[in-house]
């Protein structure tokens, strides 16, 4: 389809992403691929133990996975009424107002950015021994970062139906893997059931906040259903199921392999988990299996990562699109490549991001596993549950002016219940963050995380605020996606408006 065919007249629509590209399977490819399993179970809940101490992670999935399908009941449901890339973005700009939509854009951007370059640190930093031991090579873990950083670069500007059949072969592959490991684990000498790791008491007690993120980071992508609405095949079927699928996939496949590493692991799973770190999960599995199955679970691992890497690019672009498109930021953004509808511009920045950090950490020599890897998806998870808590309530504001066409449960009752849930949880997990970062209370890290979401969230409402008054006719257009109906204007034209004044 052509860029000129998609173009309403009148419309800020610069280009179009690709029609009818994606049915309900590849669309769950790409938000489990984001959620990573077999990096989440192998890799964030081994580091998430060392550094907590905590052991209720199986309850903590199902627990979020019950609050995150009542939510879904209304996030679906605003889908059928809005196909917009921007989600989150759009949804909050037309449930609770455009000044804080632009808001959470910017900490949407800044959350997804964290989990992109985290995967880079812990491919990199993971990958480092493997590769010494397989082919006898000592390459430097920014070194093996930046191979995977041009194979997601590459991609990001490919069709996005290209990027889906990679993520359906790394996915499958990762969720099988994972299953057998921990079947295999249930089979190892000692193995005991924890019940620890199925307590609902861990959920209310001391360093539950730091639990319940940890959770939700492993959650992170079942929200992206809706950011390729547009892209989607009868978006109004498609986004549903998409979702609910992905959610009750993510919630047995995490829970129940969390569950069964632990109990092999035994008493002292904690103190094992921080000797072994993500290899506990491959050396329980070992033990029936044989080292041919360590090897395959490492390549496997590495290849997890790289799929949440490609999936996490593919949704900051489509952002990216979605607020260049509006004039919010640069209309550059808001381009796509001819041919493949993809967002050309967006997929470009975000590779100079990535580049951007890898090199930084390389030069000043931080840890890539725990200040990047770790920090960094602890913090886009936060990020995360922040947006979907205020999109919960953004909910309840839309139907709330345009109840047509659902019922109540849809409009109010699961809404409200996930408000009340999610807002809890967020309290929680603010006020555990220094032990979910594994530093002391009050030091740099733990102000930093949240303080960062709260400054970018004012920043974005100001500068719509800046665009109320100066920039009207790109102001009401925010939200709207492909109806947004100005065609100048936007981010820079405001910016040499104020510098020419």
């Amino acid at each position: 389809m052509s860029s000129t065919a998609t173009k309403p007249p009148g419309s800020q629509l610069s280009d179009a992403l690709a029609r009818d590209r994606l049915g309900v399977a590849a669309i769950v490819f790409f938000m489990m691929s984001a959620a990573a399993p077999l990096t989440v179970v192998a890799g964030v809940v081994p580091t998430g133990l060392a550094v907590t101490g905590l052991t209720g992670i199986a309850i903590a999935f199902l627990a979020v996975a019950l609050v995150l399908a009542i939510f879904s009941v209304g996030y679906v449901a605003m889908a059928r009424h809005i196909a917009n890339a921007g989600a989150f973005y759009a949804y909050i700009a037309q449930g609770l107002g455009r000044p804080i939509g632009v808001g959470a854009s910017w900490v949407a951007l800044l959350s997804y950015n964290m989990f992109q370059v985290a995967s880079y640190g812990g491919f990199g930093a993971i990958a480092q021994p493997l590769f010494l031991d397989w082919f006898g090579v000592d390459a430097p873990w920014w070194g093996i970062a930046l191979i995977a950083w041009a194979l997601v670069a590459i991609l990001g500007v490919r069709d996005v139906a290209v990027n889906g059949k990679v993520l359906a072969t790394l996915l499958v592959a990762e969720i099988v893997l994972t299953l057998v490991f921990a079947f295999a684990e249930i089979f190892t000498d000692g193995f005991t059931p924890s019940t620890a790791a199925l307590d609902p008491g861990t959920l209310v007690g001391a360093g539950s906040g730091a639990l319940l993120v940890m959770a939700v980071t492993g959650f992170v992508g079942f929200e992206q259903s809706v950011v390729f609405s547009e892209e989607s095949r009868d978006p109004r079927r498609t986004v549903p199921r998409a979702t609910y699928i992905a959610v009750a996939m993510i919630a047995v496949i995490y829970a129940f392999a969390s569950w069964a590493m632990i109990s092999a692991a035994g008493d002292n799973v904690v103190q094992r988990a921080g000797e072994e770190g993500p290899e506990l999960f491959f050396n329980l599995a070992a033990v029936p299996l044989g080292s041919a199955a360590l090897h395959l679970g490492h390549i496997l691992f590495l290849t997890s990562l790289i799929a949440a890497m490609i999936s996490f690019h593919n949704i900051i672009a489509r952002y990216m699109f979605s607020l260049g498109r509006e004039g919010v930021l640069p209309r550059a953004f808001g381009r796509t490549v001819p041919g493949t509808g993809a967002p050309k511009n967006g997929s470009l920045a975000q590779s100079a991001v990535g580049l951007i950090v890898i090199v930084a950490y390389a030069v000043f020599g931080w840890d890539p596993l725990v200040q990047l890897f770790f920090w960094g998806g602890t913090g886009g998870g936060l990020g995360v549950l922040l947006l979907v808590t205020i999109t919960s309530f953004a909910v309840i504001g839309y139907f709330a002016r345009k109840p047509e066409g659902e019922d109540v449960l849809h409009r109010v009752v699961a809404p409200l219940i996930s408000s009340v849930a999610l807002l809890v949880m967020s309290y929680l997990a603010i006020d555990n963050i220094a032990g979910l970062l594994g530093v002391e209370p009050g030091s740099t890290p733990a102000i930093v995380v949240p303080l960062s979401f709260a400054v970018l969230l004012a920043g974005g409402i100001l500068w719509a605020l800046y665009l109320r008054s100066a920039r009207p006719q790109i102001y009401n257009g925010i939200g709207l996606g492909s109806r947004s109906a100005t065609t100048t204007g936007g981010f820079a034209a405001a910016l040499n408006e104020t510098e020419s004044r």
